[in-house]
């Protein structure tokens, strides 16, 4: 079941569309986002460049002949958002969005339309609880999962702290989707910059928002069993990059990844 509205506390897909230039968001996170950029004004450029990651990273997915999306915390609609950028590659494609944010929720029903050849569908889902996202109707009537799927975790398994097992619950995501399929993965780190993103981090916890920087290696283990696609886990700005940035990895401070299931 999605979350009850409480606009009087931050939550991280309203944060995130703040810090994207986003209107769909409240008071209670305009007021984490500020404290946030107070402390690490990179905050803002992170997520600005995790929707470039999104793109290049959908792109070459579909480019591979993945045609089933499963995006796991999608957060608020951001153009281009994923069926936008497969259904470019081959408008058949389908995907299916999660979240658990009732705004999230209203918004994506409304906005996120398919072409006429392929289907989105949104899923009232939490992470935490993979089961209910592989049972609910929506994903089932959507996604065939006897054939490949592209799952995507962007800027989401930060929000997942050790105690909850992450890494199994990554494990168990893969494990219900057949070979072929392909992991996608942002996540954000500490390793260019420990102190500002470390003080974004405890102002997140601060909010409620649970927030876990992992290193390198930390976010490499997501991808235990599957096979990396070149060039491996890196920050995501080098990560296939198709133009020149100006920002630098210190800014950014997100790993990246893409493998696939053999």
């Amino acid at each position: 079941m999605a979350e009850a509205l409480d606009t009087g506390r931050p939550h991280p897909a309203r944060v995130y569309d703040v810090l994207l230039g986003g209107k769909d968001n409240f008071a209670a996170d305009r007021a984490a986002a500020a404290e946030g950029l107070r402390v690490n004004p990179n905050a803002a450029t992170a997520p600005l460049q995790n929707r470039a990651f999104l793109r290049r990273t959908v792109r070459y997915l579909a480019g591979q002949g993945v045609r089933q999306f499963l995006d796991i915390g999608s957060g608020l609609p951001t153009a281009l958002n994923v069926h936008e950028v497969a259904q470019q590659v081959d408008p058949s494609a389908r995907v299916v969005y999660v979240d658990r944010d009732p705004i999230v929720l209203t918004h994506g029903r409304a906005l996120l339309t398919s072409t006429p050849e392929g289907r989105t569908a949104y899923v009232d889902g939490d992470l935490h609880r993979i089961e209910e996202i592989l049972d609910a109707p929506e994903l089932r009537e959507t996604l065939d999962l006897e054939e490949p799927v592209g799952v995507l975790l962007f800027a989401v398994l930060h929000f997942i702290e050790d105690d909850v097992e992450p890494y199994d619950i990554v494990t168990k995501l893969m494990a219900a989707v057949p070979r072929g399929s392909h992991l996608v993965i942002s996540h954000i780190t500490a390793d260019y910059d420990p102190v500002s993103w470390g003080k974004f981090a405890a102002v997140m916890r601060a909010q409620g928002i649970p927030t876990r920087l992992r290193d390198r290696d930390e976010v490499a283990g997501f991808f235990d069993g599957l096979e990396l696609v070149e060039p491996g886990v890196v920050p995501i700005l080098r990560w296939r990059p198709e133009e020149a940035t100006p920002f630098t990895d210190a800014q950014v401070a997100l790993y990246g990844g893409v493998a696939r299931k053999p």
